[in-house]
Parts: structure tokens; C-alpha cells; sequence
């Protein structure tokens, strides 16, 4: 398994950065995976000062980005036949730092969700993914990701671009059960009543909504799921974009991101129904096995 992995200056100036706290915390799961980590620059830099993973050769080397190396993750999430892959990418944003809206890192993200492959862009979404693909991989519960897990204790945002809802229908229905869990869900209005009516048809009360309804997302809907992110009332939203369609509210949509990835060690942001499926699947099997 191969991983592009970049962090902005904030998140690797020192020994307690945000990228140092998540491979503290995720070192072993990704010694279990035999995960390798191909790093930008400077954030391979980083690594080789304050560790850890330090000399490991799980890490290894591209260019800085003045030379091309996030665009060369880019190339590679597309592909770039067999030894030049990648699985997906890790860059932890830094959401005032103008290099995270360079071209190369829009389209980082942008590859990432055309082709299904997990963008993860806050410490929270990469301990959550290393624990999912433990779980996959047949490793048990990891105790230390439990606070990402405790559902009942926690709100779901539920977002969807209009090409996409289907896809987001699709997705609650299959898996009704793990996100009936959480103490509630949010999300923005046509999306929100969907699901309601989904919920509904299962045998969700008919006076009770499944999902607390927020505006469209072209009237603000997802400038006020940002302000419940950054109050820390909301600690993961399923956000499934159309790549393919200019819209009119993008700046909203940005609000949203960049409010995810200020509270970056307490939201997780998944944002392709394939990642999303995995996930879900992988908190069922934690959940079969008695785990948070």
C-alpha cells in the first residue's frame, strides 16, 4: 500500500505538528499494513528531524514542491503503471497557507475523489484511516482509536452534490445501521429530506427527523455545517462531491473543507462513496466484535 503524503508548514515546523501527532499515534497500524509513505520536500524533511519513522524506509523521498513533487502525487494517484501508483494521499492542510489552494493540491484532491482513492486531509481522517484498513486487513481493534468511534457520542454531517445523491441514498441505505448510531445527523436541504424519507420508509418515526435539515448549500447550508465543525459540535461529515461540475457556491464548499481542517486532530472528512462504504463497513466489523 502506497500513500502521497504532504503537510503544510504549520504541521511540521516542530516536534508536536499535527504530522508527528498522527504517525505517534498511528506508527504500529502502519507498520502493520507495511504502508509507505511517499513524502513531499520539506515533509520528508521533517520526518528525517523530529521523527518518527526517522531513516525508515516506509518513507521515502520526492521532490520538493518548487521541483514538482506534489504534482508528481497527483500523476501518481492517477497512475502511473504499476511501480508509480498510489493508493492515496495524506496532506494535512494548513487552511491559511496560500500553497493549499495551488493548482497541484486542488488537484490532488480533485484525482483523489474522481478516482475513489481516500484524500485525507486532517490528523483525525488519517487515524481513522489507518484504523479502517487495519480492520479490513484482519488486525483487531485498535483501543487507541476508540475516541474515533464513539458514535453515539458524536454528529454525522450527511452532504451531497445533486449528481450525487443517489450515491449518498445508496450509501445510508446500505448501512442504515452503523449511521443510525451516532446521537444525530446533520445535513443541507434536499439531501437532508431525502434521507429523512429514506429513514422514514424504514421505520424511522414519522414525527422525528433522521437528519436535522440545514439550508441548500447554494442558500448557506454548508457555510452553517462549518460553523458547527468549528464549535466541535460536528466530528465527521460524509461529503460527497461531483468532481466534474463548476458550481456557483464553491466558496461555501471551501468553508466547509477549510473549517474541517482547522480542527484538525477532532474532524474526519470522507469524501468518496467508495472510501465511505469502507469505512462504514469497517466500524460494523468493530462494532460485531464488541469494540467502541
Amino acid at each position: 500500500m502506497r500513500l502521497g503524503l504532504a503537510a503544510n508548514r504549520l504541521h511540521h515546523h516542530d516536534g508536536e505538528a499535527a504530522l508527528f501527532r498522527f504517525l505517534r499515534a498511528s506508527e504500529a497500524g502502519l507498520r502493520d499494513l507495511q504502508c509507505s509513505l511517499h513524502a513531499v520536500g520539506r515533509t520528508f524533511d521533517a520526518i528525517q528531524q523530529h521523527g518518527p519513522l526517522r531513516g525508515d524506509p516506509l518513507v521515502r523521498q520526492y521532490p520538493y514542491g518548487r521541483d514538482g513533487g506534489l504534482m508528481k502525487l497527483v500523476a501518481e494517484v492517477v497512475g502511473m503503471g504499476a511501480e508509480r501508483s498510489l493508493d492515496g494521499a495524506i496532506y494535512l492542510i494548513d487552511p491559511v497557507d496560500p500553497s493549499s489552494i495551488f493548482p497541484e493540491a486542488i488537484a490532488l484532491k480533485r484525482q483523489c475523489v474522481i478516482h475513489a482513492k481516500p484524500f485525507i486531509s486532517t490528523v483525525a481522517s488519517a487515524r481513522d484511516w489507518v484504523e479502517v484498513e487495519r480492520l479490513h486487513a484482519g488486525f483487531a481493534a485498535d483501543a487507541a482509536a476508540d475516541d474515533l468511534h464513539r458514535f453515539e457520542a458524536q454528529t454525522l454531517a450527511l452532504i451531497a452534490h445533486d449528481a450525487m445523491k443517489p450515491a449518498m441514498l445508496a450509501f445510508a441505505d446500505e448501512h442504515f445501521a452503523v449511521l443510525s448510531r451516532f446521537a444525530s445527523r446533520i445535513g443541507t436541504g434536499t439531501t437532508g429530506q431525502r434521507l429523512n424519507e429514506l429513514a422514514w420508509s424504514r421505520g424511522w418515526p414519522a414525527d422525528t427527523p433522521w437528519v436535522t435539515r440545514y439550508q441548500s448549500g447554494p442558500m448557506g447550508g454548508d457555510a452553517q455545517i462549518a460553523d458547527q465543525v468549528l464549535e466541535g459540535r460536528c466530528q465527521r461529515a460524509v461529503f460527497f462531491e461531483d468532481p466534474h461540475v463548476a458550481r456557483q457556491h464553491e466558496a461555501d464548499i471551501q468553508l466547509l473543507e477549510r473549517a474541517v481542517t482547522t480542527v484538525t486532530d477532532l474532524a474526519v472528512c470522507i469524501t468518496s462513496p467508495r472510501v465511505a462504504a469502507r469505512w462504514a463497513s469497517a466500524a460494523a466489523l468493530r462494532s460485531e466484535a464488541g469494540c467502541v
